[in-house]
């Protein structure tokens, strides 16, 4: 097997293996929909075809390139609408190898409400979100107005691994998909935590500096 292929072999399987971490941690939405893709070249994602992802299987995944052209596999119409939102993601960030979007229930609660979500949560911090979520104002979804806020949001907020879609969900990217779907957990025990705290008395900040005593802590148990 040649490396093109075994790559796209293993990102499949990463793939595959991000939407079973996000059912077993208990972080999806009732219906169980979401979109997931890795990249694979500069310029190709994998990106499963429609969005019931709670059985799925490598087949069930298209290549695609970052400008929407479907080079193996057919994907559903619904899933076609929101290439260009993983698409431009790639292309921004360069680093990504991995985007999710969801509909994780207390998330859910501050697209709702249009809220960014504040970074109080120390996971948050030692998953490298050390700024709050930002907001991307509604729009109909795939559309150019939709796509182009993720853009703004993306590029304005340089430091943010997600973009809160206002009463819609959820965009979290990362290094690999295992890496988003992770931060989806944290960024959900997060919005969780927000809204419980929220009824006992106003939620605190972290100190000034506390991302770098973080970093300081976890580098003395890194080997």
């Amino acid at each position: 097997m040649n490396d093109g292929k075994r790559e796209e072999r293993e990102v499949r399987g990463a793939i595959v293996e991000a939407a079973q971490a996000l059912f077993r941690n208990s972080v999806m939405s009732h219906t169980g929909h979401a979109n997931l893709s890795g990249r694979v070249s500069r310029d190709e994602m994998l990106l499963t075809v429609d969005g019931a992802v709670r059985d799925l299987s490598p087949d069930r995944i298209a290549r695609v390139r970052l400008d929407g052209t479907v080079l193996a596999g057919a994907l559903d119409p619904t899933n076609a609408e929101i290439v260009a939102m993983h698409g431009e993601v790639y292309r921004v960030r360069p680093a990504v190898g991995g985007i999710i979007h969801t509909h994780s229930p207390n998330l859910l609660a501050f697209a709702m409400a249009n809220r960014p979500l504040p970074c109080r949560y120390e996971a948050l911090l030692r998953f490298g979100q050390a700024e709050e979520v930002p907001v991307v104002p509604w729009a109909p979804r795939g559309s150019e107005r939709s796509v182009g806020g993720i853009v703004e949001a993306v590029s304005e907020h340089s430091s943010t691994q997600a973009v809160i879609l206002g009463n819609h969900g959820v965009l979290v990217f990362g290094k690999s998909p295992q890496a988003a779907a992770a931060l989806v957990t944290v960024l959900e025990e997060a919005a969780e935590g927000e809204l419980a705290a929220s009824h006992l008395a106003e939620p605190v900040n972290f100190p000034a500096g506390a991302l770098e005593e973080v970093r300081i802590s976890m580098a003395r148990v890194r080997p």
